[in-house]
C-alpha cells in the first residue's frame, strides 16, 4: 500500500458483521481512524462468502441476525479452512450461557451491546496482535521444519542412492493412496514415507539392499534391519510437528502392535502397504500382480487397496551425457561413481540425485585436482539440457 515501508505490517483486515446498518456504521468509522482495513456485510452468507475469496485477519459477529445467527456463521467458519480467524461476538445477549455457547463455538472473545469505542479497540487490537504472532510462528516452524526435512533428505541420498530411490518410490504410492482417499494432513503420510528409510542410514548397506530384495539374512542380520524404524523414529522424534510421524515410521513394520498410538496407526499401516508393494515390484513383478499378491494375505484396508489397482510407477525420462562438474545441475542423476583420481575414495555414488550440497562438493574437489573433469549423468528431458558431450540414451 502506498506509504508503507518494507518493514510495516499492511493494516489489519477487519470484517464487521450485524444486520444493524447504525452499528456498521459506527464500528467503521472507528476502526478505520484506527488504521484498520474494514469490510463490513448484514448479513452471515455474505460474510461467509466475502472470507471465502479474501479471509480477513479478524471478524466482529452479531449473534441476532436474519437468515443465519452469529452462532451458525461461527461454526460455518470453525468448520472449514478459515478456523484460524479469530471471532469476536458482538451481542446484546449477556447471559452466562450466550457466552459458553459462544466460547464452545471457537469464539475468542465477547463483547456486549450497547459496546464502548474504547472496548472493541483493545480487544481487536489484543486479537490482531495473538494472531500475527502465532502466524509468524508457524512460518518460523514451517521453515525451520522444511529446513530439517530437506538436510534429513539428502542425508539419505548421499548415504545410498538405493534407498533414496526406494524413498522416493514409497512416497508416490503413499501419495497415490492418499489423493484418491482424500485422506486429511496427506503431508505427515507423504513426509513419513519420504523418511521412512532413513533409520537404514545406520545399517551395513549390503543387509538393507538384500533385506529390500528379499534375499536370505542371518538372525543378526535379520535383527538388525528390523531395527532401522527404531532408530528413524529416534532421529525424528524431537523435531517439532514430526512427533506423529516419528510413530508411524517407528510402526512401519508392524503397524497393529500396541506400541503403535492409535493416531499413528493408519500412517504406519498405510507405509506397511507402500513396503510391500514396492519391495514386490523391485523383485520384477507388475503393479497389478503385487497388488493381487497382497490382497490375498488380507492384511490391509480394502479402501487402500482399491486405490492401487489403477497405480502406475511414473517413470522419468533421462539422457545420459558426460558433462564438465562446472555444468552440472540439481536433479541430473550420476550414472557412475565419481572417485578421485587414484580411485581410493567414492565421492559420491552412481544413483545420486544431485542437489546444490552435492554439486558443491563435486566443484570443491574438482578445484583442487583431484576428481576426472567430466561425470557421466542422466539429465531428465523433461528440464533444461545444458551443453555437453552427448553419449547415447
Amino acid at each position: 500500500m502506498p506509504g508503507l515501508t518494507a518493514h510495516e505490517p499492511a493494516p489489519a483486515s477487519i470484517m464487521a458483521v450485524d444486520d444493524n446498518p447504525a452499528n456498521l456504521k459506527l464500528l467503521e468509522d472507528m476502526l478505520r481512524e484506527y488504521g484498520y482495513d474494514v469490510r463490513s456485510f448484514p448479513r452471515g452468507r455474505l460474510a461467509l462468502a466475502a472470507a471465502d475469496r479474501e479471509p480477513p485477519d479478524l471478524i466482529l459477529l452479531d449473534i441476532n441476525m436474519p437468515e443465519m445467527s452469529g452462532y451458525e456463521v461461527c461454526a460455518a467458519l470453525k468448520g472449514g479452512r478459515h478456523a484460524g480467524i479469530p471471532v469476536i461476538f458482538l451481542s446484546a445477549l449477556n447471559a452466562t450461557e450466550d457466552k459458553v455457547r459462544g466460547f464452545h463455538l471457537g469464539a475468542v472473545d465477547y463483547i456486549s451491546k450497547p459496546f464502548q469505542f474504547e472496548e472493541v479497540r483493545a480487544r481487536v487490537e489484543t486479537h490482531v496482535q495473538l494472531r500475527r504472532a502465532r502466524q509468524a510462528e508457524h512460518e518460523l516452524l514451517e521453515k525451520t521444519l522444511g529446513g530439517a526435512v530437506r538436510t534429513l533428505w539428502e542425508l539419505i541420498q548421499l548415504s545410498s542412492p538405493m534407498l533414496a530411490a526406494r524413498s522416493r518410490s514409497l512416497r508416490d504410492i503413499v501419495k497415490w493412496i492418499a489423493k484418491r482417499t482424500g485422506m486429511a494432513d496427506a503431508w505427515q503420510y507423504e513426509l513419513a514415507a519420504t523418511l521412512c528409510l532413513i533409520g537404514c542410514i545406520m545399517l551395513p548397506e549390503d543387509i538393507a539392499e538384500r533385506a529390500w530384495y528379499g534375499e536370505s539374512l542371518t538372525a543378526e542380520e535379520e535383527r538388525i534391519f528390523r531395527g532401522h524404524p527404531e532408530g528413524a523414529s529416534r532421529l525424528l522424534s524431537n523435531i517439532p510437528r514430526l512427533e506423529i510421524v516419528a510413530e508411524m515410521i517407528r510402526g512401519q513394520l508392524d503397524p497393529e502392535t500396541e506400541a503403535v498410538p492409535e493416531g499413528a496407526r493408519h500412517g504406519a499401516r498405510l507405509l506397511h502397504l507402500a513396503l510391500e508393494l514396492d519391495r514386490r515390484v523391485q523383485k520384477g513383478a507388475s503393479p497389478r500382480d503385487a497388488l493381487s499378491e497382497i490382497r490375498l494375505t488380507r492384511r490391509f484396508e480394502p479402501s487402500m487397496l482399491s486405490a492401487l489397482e489403477s497405480y502406475a510407477p511414473v517413470q522419468p525420462e533421462f539422457e545420459l551425457r558426460r558433462l564438465p562438474i562446472y555444468e552440472l545441475r540439481a536433479h541430473m542423476v550420476l550414472e557412475k561413481d565419481v572417485r578421485t583420481r587414484d580411485h581410493n575414495l567414492v565421492i559420491l555414488k552412481a544413483g545420486t540425485t544431485l542437489s546444490e550440497t552435492w554439486i558443491e562438493r563435486l566443484d570443491n574437489f574438482a578445484r583442487t585436482g583431484r576428481v576426472e573433469e567430466f561425470a557421466e549423468v542422466r539429465v531428465p528431458t523433461a528440464g533444461p539440457v545444458p551443453a555437453g558431450q552427448r553419449i547415447g540414451k
